[in-house]
């Protein structure tokens, strides 16, 4: 594999503009157990940075939107898990809906990609996936 023309670079953060602050940081805090990092700012302008481990983050700002707004640009967002199961499970109980149930899959890539993934939409309609490499 070709080596990245940026060195040591990696994925810090993903952020969400969420229509509702206080139920999408229960969601991410309590129901897939992300763990807050910082906050700062007040009301509409309010904004909390959570680890989600790996050295990456969720950074979820206030004042989002009440539109639907299917991830702007983004298709997804994919979270490395070793149990696309438990993640699944969490984040059902934790409000969110069913986009697809835990399954084991093939990426027809070159090479081909076996893993385990599952699909839910969180509180603002954004999709996440949980994904394994087998």
């Amino acid at each position: 594999m070709k080596n990245n023309k940026i060195s040591d670079i990696g994925v810090h953060h993903l952020a969400l503009a969420a229509r509702d602050f206080e139920e999408s940081l229960r969601f991410y805090t309590e129901g897939l157990g992300f763990m807050e990092m910082a906050s700062w700012g007040e009301g509409e302008k309010r904004i909390a940075l959570l680890d989600i481990g790996n050295g990456s983050a969720f950074e979820i700002f206030a004042n989002g939107s009440a539109e639907e707004q299917a991830n702007a640009r983004f298709v997804h967002f994919a979270f490395s898990t070793g149990d696309p199961d438990g993640a699944y499970a969490a984040a059902m109980a934790a409000g969110a809906t069913s986009h697809m149930e835990p399954k084991d899959f093939t990426i027809p890539a070159n090479p081909p990609i076996p893993a385990r993934i599952a699909f839910v939409k969180g509180p603002d309609g954004e999709l996440l996936e949980f994904f394994k490499n087998l």
